[in-house]
């Protein structure tokens, strides 16, 4: 049995845990909203035709933010579509997903689904195929209360207040060819400041986020950021990071340390905007917004369509995951969690069918894939501030990274209950793991409960017709000894273990 220590303590601290790393991503690509959050004549659907099933999953997952629209598809996207009687909008070609778009769905309709399901929208404007006018059009028709042309249309079709909504992406992944109206850095970020200078003349108080690199991989990331925020910088607030993960080749030791690709990430990020901003002489830190981020296979069996075929909400990256798969979004989990001082907001992509925590079957039921329980577990029980945690933990040799610890974890600690949580992986496949949780400082803790998610069949997916033989369950090895706690990890692991003072 491997053995590994963390020691935590409440006075070192590295941010409060920002409500923002919960969130997630819906955006118009396969069955995400059509049969997703949204089936009139489904019979869980409320009178908005919002499917009650998932909405009661996404407040289980404690979800707190959701982007919308997309994604590649806002690059192509005119909002205006998507307002209005219903009999009245057009259908439209989509260039990403090579599908048809109804727009039954659309701006109201995506608002309304918000306020139901108690998150708050992160809109992306479309700096693809359009700009700064229809950037500012959006946003008068969003925002403005009354008076004003966009404003009283808003009005008449039927949302008399105003949404009021602060939080917007500027374009999506304009760094990669595939995207519609892909533009060098400089272009974008010369389109992505006028755009951000003009929505703050009309509302100064929006959280803005310009487009970072749509991977690490990318041939231009770091002088993307780079020459974007040397444009930008002023006006935004955060720069996006997007990263997708999987296990390939049967190699599952690298696949089970990916949270070591994502810190490298935010870290490589992290210094290129402070470089910027200290030529600048600014004092102003630039955040991060991961909100792309997730396991990610491309193999499974829907593939996009092509020619003359351009289908209605065709099942597109409906990945099957596996417990292999949910230990390692807990461990991304953790990573945006200690990293919390720059990430100021995150999205898992996506919330429902395409890439997602949550199935569904048109007409039928709703069900939790591997992936929903760590991120729910985690939103449900990080409370207060991010502790810098301190790791002693054998290392296992892969062919991506080199060497990486079997352990890794994150702790929380809400001052006001004196409730500890820790946050841990383990990655070996080989057996478990004794961790030992030095608690110095935090008095005399007692044991709320320990749960840990695992599997010997690390590969297991769930499925419509069993969901449920693989939960997570009580760890009975969990104690707490002279102020210690101990527990034994099992191999290809998550866990959170909560103590209270």
């Amino acid at each position: 049995m491997h053995s590994a220590t963390v020691v935590i303590d409440p006075a070192f601290t590295i941010a409060p845990v920002r409500r923002g790393t919960f969130g997630t991503f819906v955006e118009h690509l396969g069955r995400c909203v059509y049969t997703g959050i949204y089936e009139p004549g489904h019979p869980t659907a409320d009178e908005h035709g919002f499917r009650g099933d998932v909405l009661a999953l996404a407040r289980e997952m404690g979800v707190s933010t959701v982007r919308y629209p997309g994604g590649n598809f806002v690059s192509g996207y005119n909002w205006e579509d998507g307002v209005g009687p219903v009999s009245e909008r057009p259908e439209r070609l989509d260039l990403a997903w090579h599908s048809t778009e109804t727009n039954a769905f659309g701006l109201h309709e995506f608002m309304t689904w918000t306020q139901v399901a108690g998150v708050e929208p992160m809109m992306a404007v479309n700096l693809g195929t359009r700009g700064l006018p229809e950037a500012l059009d959006l946003l008068e028709y969003s925002n403005q209360r009354r008076g004003t042309a966009r404003a009283e249309q808003r009005r008449a079709n039927g949302a008399d207040e105003p949404f009021g909504i602060t939080f917007w992406c500027l374009g999506n992944e304009m760094d990669g060819p595939w995207q519609l109206g892909h533009k060098t850095a400089r272009e974008y970020g010369r389109l992505a400041a006028e755009t951000a200078r003009g929505m703050r003349q009309m509302f100064p108080d929006l959280t803005l986020v310009a487009c970072g690199s749509s991977s690490s991989g990318m041939p231009t990331f770091g002088d993307w950021e780079r020459e974007v925020l040397e444009e930008a910088y002023d006006q935004v607030d955060m720069i996006s990071a997007h990263a997708y993960y999987r296990e390939q080749n049967g190699d599952l030791g690298s696949f089970l340390a990916s949270a070591q690709d994502m810190d490298h990430f935010v870290a490589s990020v992290a210094a290129t905007a402070d470089a910027v901003g200290a030529a600048r002489k600014s004092t102003k830190k630039i955040g991060i917004s991961f909100d792309e981020w997730n396991v990610w296979y491309h193999e499974d069996e829907s593939k996009l369509p092509k020619g003359e075929d351009w289908p209605v909400a065709p099942r597109l990256e409906e990945d099957v995951y596996t417990v292999a798969d949910a230990v390692v979004v807990g461990n991304l989990l953790i990573s945006l969690l200690r990293n919390s001082d720059r990430v100021h907001s995150a999205s898992q992509a996506q919330l429902v069918n395409a890439l997602a925590p949550i199935m569904t079957e048109p007409g039928g039921a709703a069900w939790r894939q591997t992936t929903f329980h760590p991120f729910a577990l985690t939103s449900r029980y990080a409370r207060g501030q991010v502790l810098r945690v301190a790791i002693d933990a054998p290392t296992y040799e892969n062919a991506r990274f080199g060497t990486s610890a079997l352990v890794d974890a994150v702790a929380t600690h809400d001052a006001e209950t004196g409730e500890v949580a820790v946050f841990a992986v383990n990655r070996a496949v080989d057996g478990p793991t004794t961790l030992r949780v030095d608690l110095r400082g935090t008095g005399a803790p007692a044991l709320v409960e320990a749960l840990t998610y695992a599997h010997d069949d690390v590969h297991w997916r769930a499925t419509e017709a069993d969901a449920e033989t693989v939960l997570p369950t009580a760890n009975a090895t969990a104690r707490v000894e002279d102020g210690v706690l101990v527990v034994d990890l099992p191999a290809v692991s998550w866990s959170v273990l909560r103590l209270r003072a």
